[in-house]
């Protein structure tokens, strides 16, 4: 059995090398990263009954030792003619640094493969099907959801023309974008904007109140806030609501709220604005089971930042649905630098979007969702930011769905 060790700058540059020296029949024993690069410990003849006895490793200069493995001997190797049960049993002279040892390595070894699979069946994917490669690249660079990624390139027709292929997997994607008909503006209602701390619920109020006051006039709303935590927020909705010539009420509790959508029942819209939490935080079920209780009537979206990252923006959609909503608004587009992460999840979550919201002015900066104009929207994030996608990325991503037969 011989045995080698090789340091490069990266894994497919380590595995092009000991294919080179040793051949397509060589064995990886061991990988690591070093300073500059990874370390592969590769062996051609390999025989594991050797190994099993000890066999020196001489010729390979010593690989940084784990608890319970001997220096410059192979992972796992025995000495002596110990028996496996000795080794596994053997507390008292390292038996379970050894097991762990031997685990961290097979982990290091099926990652390797996994990454060799992948690289393989994204190469083989660029041979037989360049154009839709090449839309899977496009597609990525949107930073759209992998899941996504794989259902838009299942449903548009093979061809040679990657921007026809383009055109249809965008149209596609449009289609299945859930917009709403910005109906607020309109028929108005008791209306309460959720979200995290943060993303302009605020702000999101007082344009929607003053959109509606230059239609209706400012003495068909009035605004309730449940933010009682926070004097800054309340404040800043009180100049909203004197600029505006509105009234404001704070309210804490069910039976305040209920009382003041009674008080208001003359009203066209009641926006009510509330207080902003982590998805994480214990008492967001307190403020959902506030607004549940306070009135049936009350409809409640949800406000997110385009400028949060995609699991994020998940497990705000997850804790927040204990409250019925009808839809979402996303603001900050003009800050975000991607939007695939937000139409992402609005379209795996089927959560509808009302209105988008792109700068502070009021209340200008706040329009109807259009699927077509977020769709532009988020190209033209991507061309202005230049963002590409590595192989190597949509190697171990789109790889493996290719080497589990799913592209």
């Amino acid at each position: 059995m011989k045995i080698k060790r090789y340091v490069a700058t990266d894994m497919r540059q380590a595995l092009r090398t000991v294919r080179d020296a040793q051949g397509p029949d060589a064995v990886i024993l061991s990988s690591r990263k070093v300073d500059g690069g990874v370390e592969v410990v590769a062996a051609i003849d390999y025989d594991e009954a050797e190994a099993r006895a000890g066999v020196e490793l001489s010729p390979v200069p010593p690989v940084r030792p784990r608890p319970g493995v001997a220096e410059g001997r192979a992972p796992g190797a025995r000495t002596g003619h110990a028996s496996p049960d000795a080794d596994a049993g053997a507390g008292a002279v390292g038996g379970e640094p050894l097991v762990s040892a031997l685990r961290e390595e097979v982990r290091s070894i099926r990652g390797l493969l996994e990454r060799q699979l992948s690289g393989l069946a994204w190469g083989e994917l660029g041979r037989r099907q360049p154009q839709r490669a090449a839309l899977i690249r496009r597609l990525a660079e949107l930073e759209i959801h992998p899941r996504l990624v794989r259902e838009l390139v299942a449903q548009v027709p093979a061809t040679t023309d990657v921007e026809t292929a383009w055109r249809q997997a965008m149209g596609l994607l449009a289609h299945w974008l859930p917009v709403g008909d910005g109906d607020l503006l309109d028929n108005g209602g008791v209306v309460a904007l959720l979200g995290s701390t943060g993303v302009g619920k605020t702000t999101t109020v007082a344009k929607i109140a003053a959109r509606f006051a230059m239609r209706h006039g400012a003495e068909q709303v009035a605004l309730l806030t449940t933010d009682s935590l926070r004097v800054g927020a309340v404040e800043q909705l009180r100049t909203y609501a004197r600029l505006m010539g509105m009234p404001v009420r704070v309210v804490g509790a069910k039976e305040e709220l209920r009382s003041a959508i009674e008080d208001l029942a003359g009203r066209r819209l009641v926006l009510i604005d509330t207080a902003g939490m982590s998805q994480r935080d214990i008492r967001l079920s307190e403020q959902l089971a506030l607004l549940q209780g306070g009135s049936p009537m009350v409809r409640a979206y949800l406000v997110l930042s385009a400028t949060a990252q995609r699991s994020a923006l998940e497990e705000v959609v997850t804790a927040f649905r204990g409250a019925p909503l009808e839809g979402c608004i996303v603001t900050k587009l003009d800050e975000a630098t991607g939007l695939g992460g937000v139409l992402s999840v609005v379209v795996e979550q089927q959560l509808r979007v009302a209105y988008v919201s792109d700068g502070q002015r009021v209340p200008e900066d706040l329009r109807p969702a259009r699927a077509h104009h977020l769709l532009t929207r988020a190209v033209s994030a991507v061309q202005r930011q230049g963002q590409t996608c590595d192989d190597e990325s949509l190697e171990l991503t789109f790889g493996a769905l290719g080497a589990a037969g799913q592209l």
